[in-house]
């Protein structure tokens, strides 16, 4: 079976293909990730406007980090299957489209003179990132022009001040990480380390004025490659595509900004849904908070548990006893909407996570859970606390047991990986996290003390924000939760948890 390249465009049969001089495009986007959302989203919106006649672009894909996908994404000469499924009007329903619209891949620790000569191209106007909530940070780093820099921030620093330098335009700057106003953010770490770096009066006015950073909030559950199912795919498509990706049908952008860029954005001009606002809180809120929230909330305790994929663990009895716990009885308070319209998004959500094509897989979320678990959960837990008086149960388990999930031991190469009762699996976080969460581990080992270990946890205010043990009653109840986790085992201590 031949794999999928642009040689083989013309005789492929896939609905939503068409097939023209697409590759003649000129690259008009510089994408930072090139994992299974971004190519399920962002791409999948330009190769839709594109198809409507309405952007006429490429996007040139940049890998941030050693590992990644660019190797596969070049053999393929940047073309991939995207496939869609789920419910419409109470039917199963799905779509398949090729994506034609990614030019290629270039890694960073590797090929920064090719990314150099991109971030300068003329034709350049966007630029789009997703490298999860823990992407968007400043750490102080020297200024090594030639060479990449560590964070993304620095990196983007960096290409922006050779872009400047080479008299090129401004560019509208579109993060898509999960975090609030991640578009201000992000600004404020460029002209940090701009100031750092001394670039100049003269760069700093052109980040501020010629360049625009727009905050967004995205929502598609994407699961991403369909292991299980990828060969039986591949024979009924016709070709191999080692870069499948799955996700649902449903999906919501929300853009805030001067809807002058709508132009240099056309996606809602192209059919999508796209919502342009002047304040987008009221809808990250509700986002965050309900799908997100329940997600970090919910995956890790019932990955323990022998769980893989969001569904089973939705229509499980216990299991989604316990999510529904947490959205409508903890999360629900929390967020400052009618009642009718949170009821009716909750349910919807529940929906969403039932979807039997979604193929979701808890370890997949299970990525940066700690930076995840700051943004998507602790909110709801201290504005629950702030309004009843009470400590919401079970998002304080979740805490506990995102602590046993990160349980266990490095490997040769550096890796992390825990343990269940089904085998091993991979713990994937900032490499210092994992190390001193195992080092807590270790000490409570030898001396048994899980208040003693839940203080020296909660108290690292750089993984949470803040520290942890200023909540009332937040440690002795983890303590309490983690201890019934180790002595019951997951499933019985969230049926304790849950008085079932």
């Amino acid at each position: 079976m031949e794999l999928l390249s642009r040689k083989l465009l013309p005789s492929l049969a896939v609905p939503g293909l068409e097939i023209g001089p697409r590759e003649e495009y000129p690259v008009k986007v510089m994408q930072f990730g090139e994992g299974n959302f971004l190519r399920a989203f962002i791409d999948w919106m330009i190769d839709r406007s594109n198809e409507a006649g309405k952007f006429h672009g490429m996007v040139q894909l940049v890998q941030p980090l050693p590992q990644g996908t660019a190797d596969l994404i070049n053999a393929q000469d940047g073309l991939y299957t995207l496939i869609l499924r789920g419910m419409e009007n109470g039917r199963p329903a799905e779509y398949r489209r090729v994506i034609t619209c990614v030019r290629g891949c270039l890694k960073t620790d590797s090929e920064w003179e090719k990314v150099v000569e991109c971030a300068c191209l003329p034709s350049l106007e966007l630029v789009f990132s997703n490298t999860t909530e823990a992407g968007i940070e400043y750490r102080p780093e020297p200024y090594t022009p030639g060479h990449p820099q560590t964070t993304y921030p620095a990196k983007l620093t960096s290409l922006l001040h050779e872009r400047y330098k080479a008299g090129r335009k401004g560019l509208v700057i579109v993060p898509c990480e999960l975090i609030d106003r991640n578009g201000a953010k992000l600004r404020e770490c460029i002209l940090h380390y701009a100031a750092d770096w001394n670039l100049g009066d003269a760069f700093r006015r052109y980040v501020e004025e010629e360049c625009a950073f727009l905050n967004t909030l995205v929502d598609r559950i994407v699961a991403g490659y369909p292991r299980s199912e990828a060969d039986a795919w591949c024979r009924e498509l016709g070709y191999r595509d080692n870069l499948l990706d799955c996700g649902e049908i449903f999906h919501l952008f929300v853009i805030e900004g001067d809807e002058k860029y709508r132009k240099t954005i056309p996606f809602a001009e192209a059919g999508l849904n796209v919502i342009w606002t002047g304040d987008q809180t009221p809808y990250r809120s509700r986002k965050v908070r309900f799908l997100n929230g329940g997600h970090t909330s919910s995956v890790l305790a019932a990955y323990l548990a022998g769980f893989d994929f969001v569904d089973k663990m939705t229509a499980d009895p216990l299991f989604g006893r316990y999510l529904r716990t947490a959205l409508f009885e903890e999360v629900f308070p929390t967020v400052a909407l009618p009642d009718a319209e949170k009821k009716a998004f909750a349910e919807s959500i529940i929906d969403r996570f039932l979807n039997p094509f979604a193929n979701h897989q808890l370890i997949s979320i299970s990525l940066n859970s700690i930076s995840k678990w700051q943004v998507r959960v602790l909110p709801s837990l201290l504005d629950y606390r702030n309004l009843t008086g009470q400590l919401p149960e079970v998002l304080v388990f979740s805490f506990a047991a995102l602590l046993a999930f990160y349980r266990g031991e490095r490997s040769g190469d550096g890796s992390w990986n825990g343990r269940r009762a089904s085998g091993s699996y991979p713990i994937r976080d900032d490499a210092e996290k994992i190390a001193f969460l195992n080092d807590a581990f270790a000490t409570l080992a030898r001396n048994g003390d899980y208040d003693a270990f839940i203080r020296t946890v909660m108290a690292r205010t750089d993984f949470w924000g803040m520290d942890l043990n200023t909540v009332p009653g937040f440690a002795a109840r983890a303590a309490e939760d983690l201890k019934a986790i180790d002595s019951l085992g997951i499933t019985a201590a969230v049926r304790k948890l849950l008085e079932i």
